[in-house]
C-alpha cells in the first residue's frame, strides 16, 4: 500500500528528545522557546507563541480577541471540524463565506457579503498548504475594522506575494502527526503584536505573568519541551522536504493534465504552496465511495478532505450560534474531493503507480 501519508522521524530527532530526557527538564522550557524562535524566522512574524495543539491555537487567538456573546466571525464552511468548534469554545458566532475551486479557500467577494454589524473578525483557511487570497481578505477586514486570524494548519511555511502565511493577522496552526512539521500534537500562533503575543502567554499558562501572580482567568495550553524537541530538527530539512513534495506534486499533475473532467490543484501565481494534500476534484457523476476503494484494491490509500461543509452535521444544525448560507461551490466541492498521495516519503516509481492507479479506475 503506497499510504496518504507516512511518519518517520530519523536519528536526528531521537537524539534531540535523548537529550531532552537526560536533562530532566521535560515540561515547557529552553527547548519550546527554541521552537518558538525558529518557527516565527520561518514564517516570518515577530513572536510565535506555542501551545498544546492546533485546536487550542485557534481558541487562544479567538480569545485574546475579548469577543462578547453574539459577535460574529466569518470563516470557511471547507475546513476541518476545529475551525468551527474553535469558534465556537471561544464563545462567538459563526457565518461562512463560500470558497473558490482555484484555492480551495474563501471567496472574498462572499465574506463581504457575510459582514453585519456584529461580524468582529475573519478566519481564512489556507488548506491543503496555499494561502487563501490574502490581499483581498486584508482590504475587505481593513475597510470593516475586522481582525484577521489564519488557520494555518496545513500552511507551514506558505507565502502570499513575498509575505509569510501567518503574518498578515495572528497565525494559527497544527503540528499534528501527519502534518508537514509534526510535535504529535502541538500548536503555534504567530503575531507582530507585542501586545497580543504577551497576553497569549500569559493565558496559556493559567493566567501567571510571574509564579502565583494571576492577572487573568487563564488556561494550562502549555506545549512540553518533549514535544518541542520532535519538531526542531524537522526544522533543519524542511526546505528539502517542500522541494520533494513540490516535485511530487508537478510529477502527479503531468501525468494526470489529460484526464477529461479531472480537475488537478496548481500553485497559483504570487503564492508558495506547501503541499500538504494533492486534492484533486473527480469528473462529475464519478463514484467517490468507488473510487477510493477501488484504489485501496490497486494498493494506493487516498484521503477525503473533508466530505461535507462543517455546518451540515446534525450537531450543528440547529444551533443559534451556527449561521448557515449558500455555498454552492463548496457544496460541490466536498462531494467531489479526493486526495492522493504527496509526501515525501515516496518511492521511486511511486508516482507513475499512483496516476496508473487513477487512469485504470477511471476508465472502468
Amino acid at each position: 500500500m503506497i499510504p496518504i501519508s507516512t511518519v518517520r522521524l530519523g536519528p536526528a530527532v531521537e537524539a534531540k528528545v535523548l537529550e531532552v530526557i537526560r536533562s530532566g527538564n521535560i515540561a515547557q522550557g529552553p527547548v519550546v522557546a527554541e521552537f518558538e524562535n525558529r518557527f516565527a524566522e520561518l514564517v516570518g512574524a515577530r513572536h510565535a507563541v506555542a501551545v498544546n495543539n492546533g485546536t487550542t491555537a485557534l481558541v487562544a487567538a479567538i480569545q485574546s480577541l475579548g469577543l462578547e456573546p453574539g459577535d460574529e466571525v466569518i470563516t470557511s464552511p471547507f475546513t476541518f471540524i476545529a475551525t468551527l468548534n474553535a469558534i465556537l469554545e471561544a464563545g462567538a458566532t459563526v457565518r461562512f463565506g463560500d470558497i473558490r475551486v482555484e484555492d480551495f479557500a474563501l471567496d472574498p467577494e462572499s465574506v463581504r457579503a457575510q459582514i453585519t454589524d456584529r461580524t468582529k473578525a475573519i478566519i481564512p483557511v489556507h488548506l491543503y498548504g496555499q494561502s487563501a487570497d490574502m490581499k483581498a481578505i486584508s482590504a475587505i477586514a481593513a475597510e470593516h475594522s475586522l481582525a484577521i486570524i489564519e488557520d494555518g494548519a496545513q500552511a507551514h511555511g506558505a507565502r502570499f506575494e513575498g509575505k509569510g502565511v501567518g503574518t498578515f493577522g495572528i497565525g494559527c496552526f497544527s503540528f499534528y502527526a501527519t502534518k508537514n512539521l509534526t510535535t504529535g500534537e502541538g500548536g503555534i500562533i504567530t503575531t507582530d503584536d507585542d501586545e497580543i503575543a504577551a497576553t497569549l502567554r500569559i493565558m496559556r499558562n493559567q493566567g501567571m505573568r510571574a509564579r502565583y501572580e494571576y492577572v487573568m482567568a487563564g488556561h494550562n495550553y502549555r506545549l512540553t519541551d518533549l514535544q518541542a524537541a520532535v519538531v526542531i530538527p524537522q526544522l533543519d530539512d524542511y526546505a528539502a522536504l517542500l522541494e520533494t513534495r513540490r516535485a511530487n506534486a508537478a510529477a502527479l499533475s503531468e501525468k494526470l493534465s489529460d484526464i477529461e473532467g479531472l480537475v488537478l490543484p496548481a500553485q497559483l501565481d504570487g503564492r508558495e504552496h506547501v503541499w500538504h494534500q494533492y486534492t484533486v476534484l473527480l469528473p462529475q457523476g464519478v463514484d467517490r465511495e468507488a473510487f477510493v476503494a477501488s484504489l485501496a484494491e490497486l494498493g494506493i490509500g487516498s484521503g477525503i478532505y473533508y466530505p461535507k461543509p462543517v455546518y451540515d452535521y446534525d450537531t450543528y444544525r440547529d444551533r443559534a450560534d451556527v449561521i448557515r448560507s449558500e455555498t454552492p461551490v463548496a457544496d460541490d466541492v466536498a462531494a467531489r474531493c479526493v486526495s492522493l498521495p504527496v509526501h515525501q516519503h515516496l518511492a521511486d516509481g511511486d508516482i507513475d503507480t499512483i496516476a496508473a492507479a487513477v487512469r485504470q479506475v477511471l476508465a472502468r
